[in-house]
């Protein structure tokens, strides 16, 4: 059994650890974790392990986080991996610092990287993990906010979250999302 995890954020420096970068950051540590390397493939940087008899690909879009949904089609197509062993790990304003959210369908709610997924694949029913990173921006300053740096506090927490984040990912291959919803949301 193959799934593709994805996790959006904007390559670049400058994008570094930025809140938007949390799937980017998951992702990271998640490989760190199981001890592979990512490498630079189509439209994404690109690794792989295997758990439980399963075969986890990870995939970080090089295409900006707009423009996410292209290299997800294309890694689904390539891998032949079925939208529902699909999870998109993704920064969430509307959730509070560290709070995790997972769900098999819904709605972009104005996140322009979701927004891209469904128009490219024709779908909102997709697994994500939505990843809380706070909203303590003032009115107009959203894109400022997701665009800047976690602060001290947030980083100190941080590891945790993305462990956690990690836990989630490998329930999702190993006892399916209705279970992982359970046990993490």
């Amino acid at each position: 059994m193959k799934f593709l995890i994805a996790g959006l954020g904007n390559i670049g420096p400058e994008y570094e650890l930025t809140r938007h970068n949390i799937g980017f950051l998951t992702l990271d540590r998640l490989a760190d974790l199981r001890e592979v390397d990512f490498e630079i493939s189509r439209h994404a940087f690109t690794s792989d392990f295997r758990f439980k008899g399963r075969t986890f690909h990870l995939i970080k879009p090089t295409t900006y986080m707009n423009l996410s949904g292209k290299a997800i089609k294309y890694w689904m197509n390539q891998l032949k991996i079925p939208l529902n062993n699909v999870l998109i790990v993704v920064d969430d304003i509307a959730l509070p610092f560290g709070k995790m959210r997972i769900r098999e369908k819904g709605s972009c709610a104005g996140h322009n990287g979701l927004e891209n997924i469904e128009a490219v694949l024709g779908t909102k029913a997709y697994p994500r993990m939505r990843l809380g990173i706070g909203d303590n921006f003032h009115k107009g300053k959203q894109v400022d906010y997701v665009l800047s740096r976690f602060d001290q506090d947030e980083l100190n927490e941080l590891p945790f979250v993305l462990d956690r984040a990690c836990d989630a990912i490998l329930s999702f291959g190993a006892i399916g999302i209705e279970r992982t919803m359970n046990t993490f949301n």
